[in-house]
């Protein structure tokens, strides 16, 4: 029995012991984000190095602000900044009416014993995902490689996430991004699998460049200060995919996640030429973070975090990106101190704004 037999059976049991489908997915009131200027801004230096490990650290004070930001602060962090291909650069200010900052309720969030540093927990529970069978079909087809070295996920016909970090380091935009490119695996036609090998032959990767790059200021004002918090960008291509996209929703809460398990594939530099696919169970969250110890390692950040969620309307589960993998953060609490592998989780506000920056208006974006 192979590798992605076991795979499949772990996956098939692990659904069968997931949430009740009578437990409702409860759709979120999505916020009204509003740009209300934009600015012409300096061309960027693009003299940042790029970081594909990004490690931070928090504590209580870092917890209280995160989950009592003011209704100003959120304003500042969903303003954005937009990078086309000639270099032009702005900033964009927006306005988010009627949104009451009180509904960002803190989780409570439980320290454990300490850990080692590290980003394996334990045995290594990540899978190679190998052959074009799996590759090239949905969903491992969404994920797509970033030119600088990190990992992205197809969420609209010609829209791809990823992390902040990897095109921005909190200053400048990292020297890769001026000719930023997305790749995508497909198919050697001069490859053949002969009978004699068991070995899939290699896929090869096809490069499309990328028209725009848009950063949350949340991100940009100080990469120290919020943390982790605001560590996504969507870049536009310059032509439309011929691939199934995954599509986006607002985290819910974690007893509406078949098995209260995240998923995601990426690039991990330890396994070049190989993508790797792992899950694991949420350990803890905040308002903007998704704690969990899904073994990672460099160059998966920016990868698409999925969740299963039961859509009575369909009578089915599917998979919805909820987050975006960022890197690892150390959490002191209490004087404790417990390490996690962490994502970005999409909030209503989050949501409100990339859905905005992939349709161009608030009004298609009211409901997820």
């Amino acid at each position: 029995m192979n590798q992605l037999q076991i795979l499949a059976i772990v996956l098939y049991f692990a659904k069968l012991a997931a949430t009740d489908p009578n437990t409702p997915w409860h759709r979120h009131k999505i916020p009204t984000f509003l740009p209300q200027e934009t600015l012409k801004l300096d061309k960027p230096r693009f003299s940042a190095n790029a970081t594909l490990e990004l490690m931070t650290h928090c504590n209580a004070e870092c917890l209280w602000k995160e989950a009592h930001p003011t209704l100003e602060d959120l304003k500042e962090n969903l303003s954005y900044e937009t990078v086309y291909t000639n270099g032009t650069r702005t900033l964009t200010v927006v306005d988010i009416p009627d949104f009451d900052p009180s509904t960002h309720v803190l989780k409570q969030h439980t320290p454990a014993r300490s850990r080692r540093k590290r980003q394996i927990f334990g045995v290594d529970g990540r899978f190679d995902i190998s052959g074009k069978t799996f590759l090239l079909n949905f969903p491992f087809s969404t994920t797509v490689r970033i030119s600088t070295g990190c990992t992205g996920v197809l969420v609209s016909d010609r829209h791809v996430l990823t992390a902040a970090h990897c095109i921005h380091d909190g200053n400048d935009y990292v020297k890769g991004a001026k000719k930023l490119k997305v790749g995508f695996l497909k198919e050697n036609p001069k490859a053949q699998l002969t009978k004699r090998s068991k070995i899939p032959p290699k896929l090869l990767t096809r490069w499309l460049r990328v028209k725009r790059t848009q950063v949350p200021k949340g991100w940009i004002r100080s990469q120290n200060e919020l943390s982790m918090d605001y560590d996504y960008a969507l870049l536009e291509l310059k032509r439309p995919h011929d691939r199934p996209h995954m599509e986006i929703t607002v985290m819910p809460t974690t007893d509406q996640v078949a098995g209260n398990r995240i998923h995601f594939s990426g690039f991990d530099s330890d396994r070049p030429g190989h993508l790797v696919y792992r899950f694991c169970p949420i350990i803890n969250e905040t308002p903007h973070l998704i704690y969990q110890h899904c073994d990672a390692q460099p160059g998966s950040s920016g990868s698409g975090v999925y969740a299963k969620l039961w859509l009575p309307e369909k009578q089915d589960w599917e998979r919805k990106i909820v987050g975006i993998f960022s890197g690892h953060q150390w959490v002191d609490l209490n004087g404790m101190q417990r390490d996690y592998n962490v994502a970005v989780r999409i909030t209503p506000l989050k949501y409100a704004q990339i859905c905005y920056w992939i349709k161009g208006t608030y009004s298609d974006c009211r409901s997820d």
